[in-house]
């Protein structure tokens, strides 16, 4: 018995220890297995969410960035159109500015040039203007140049009064007359020198602060009435050249009648061919202004003698620095006035012809104002032949102070 209880015993403790080590195996494996996969998934989870994270940091970033860059898109934008706004602004206040001071410059210069007009004045006119300034009729500015000394002289002997005479004219009549003209390039020299002692001889020339010049004439004629209106207060103030003929009390005359328009520009209207072709007599340089070639210039008085009321002659004063000079100073006398309200006057008394025209018309009853040559655009030989027109078409000293202006 206890051979077969031994020998029983050990089958069956080897059989329970199989049995063990089996279920060990299987649950060290089980174990292992629940191990390893504890160790590769829940770093692998952690990745995914760390890789979840970053990425969805990266979209807030970019988002943030795009949706940053929009608004400084929008308000870069903004600030330019801003910038822009206040630019235009402060230009168009620039330019207000700048017209403001101008304006300004302009009548300071005016004021300047009248200063200086006013030292410029004549022993003679100084003397009146102590008194007090007077009311004249008309201002008659002789248009000459060095050069035409004789010419000077023939106009003093014949229709122009001398001496005491012509100062007898301005306070009876109200009628001044002066010999206008500039300097010389070179001031002081023997072409000035000269002036100076006729002008002391004769006491009837106008000093201008202008260098004289054939091709300066329509600057002459800005300085001219800009000085005439500063001098003598007058209701007309005219334009002559030194080779016309003119009867002062049959001008003053027909002056007088149109005293009561303030605006008024008087004298032989014409419109003649503008004239593109260089080197040919009144070439106009600005031709293309004028239109197609073959068109002619708007209606102006003939450069010969004409008149202009106060009112005009002191738009010239005060606008002198801007108006523009075309080469042809009766042109621009014209353009001066085409925008303004001026009335004028067509007047062909005041463009008759020499002898027999005039002494025609005279014999008529029909006195001509000025009398020359078209052919010379003055009187032809005007030295020698303006005695003859003068006695043959002249209206004859007591029609001069028997005249009531």
């Amino acid at each position: 018995m206890s051979w077969k209880t031994r020998g029983v015993e050990p089958a069956s403790k080897t059989l329970v220890s199989r049995k063990w080590t089996l279920l060990l195996c299987i649950g060290c494996f089980c174990a292992g297995m629940l191990f390893s996969d504890r160790m590769w998934m829940v770093p692998e989870v952690k990745s995914i969410s760390r890789t979840t994270r970053i990425e969805d940091e990266k979209q807030n970033l970019v988002s943030e960035g795009c949706e940053s860059r929009i608004k400084d898109g929008k308000h870069e934008s903004k600030n330019i159109l801003g910038e822009v706004s206040r630019t235009h602004n402060a230009i168009q206040a620039l330019d207000k500015t700048i017209s403001n001071l101008e304006m300004e410059l302009a009548a300071a210069r005016s004021a300047q040039e009248s200063i200086h007009i006013s030292s410029q004045i004549s022993e003679d006119v100084k003397i009146s203007e102590s008194r007090g300034k007077r009311k004249y009729l008309m201002v008659i500015g002789i248009n000459t140049a060095f050069s035409s000394r004789k010419r000077r002289d023939s106009v003093r002997e014949t229709w122009m009064p001398q001496v005491d005479k012509r100062k007898k004219l301005e306070e009876e009549k109200g009628i001044v007359i002066r010999f206008v003209i500039g300097h010389s390039a070179t001031s002081g020299g023997i072409l000035d020198k000269a002036i100076e002692a006729e002008d002391k001889r004769h006491g009837d020339l106008l000093r201008l602060d202008h260098v004289e010049g054939y091709l300066e004439l329509s600057a002459k004629t800005k300085i001219y009435f800009a000085t005439a209106v500063a001098l003598w207060d007058a209701d007309f103030y005219v334009k002559v050249d030194d080779d016309v003929h003119v009867n002062i009390a049959t001008l003053g005359a027909t002056l007088a009648r149109h005293q009561s328009n303030p605006r008024v520009y008087i004298g032989c209207m014409k419109s003649g061919p503008v004239l593109a072709q260089k080197g040919v007599r009144y070439h106009e340089p600005e031709y293309w202004k004028f239109g197609e070639e073959g068109n002619k210039y708007f209606r102006h008085a003939t450069g010969q003698l004409y008149a202009i009321s106060k009112d005009l002659a002191t738009y010239i004063s005060i606008n002198q620095h801007v108006l523009h000079k075309y080469v042809n100073e009766d042109v621009s006398m014209g353009s001066w006035f085409i925008g303004l309200d001026v009335e004028h006057i067509d007047d062909r008394r005041l463009c008759c012809g020499t002898p027999p025209d005039c002494e025609w018309k005279a014999q008529a009853g029909n006195i001509c104002v000025a009398s020359f040559d078209w052919s010379c655009s003055g009187i032809c030989k005007s030295v020698e032949r303006i005695k003859e027109v003068h006695r043959r078409c002249g209206e004859g000293e007591n029609a001069l102070w028997n005249a009531e202006l």
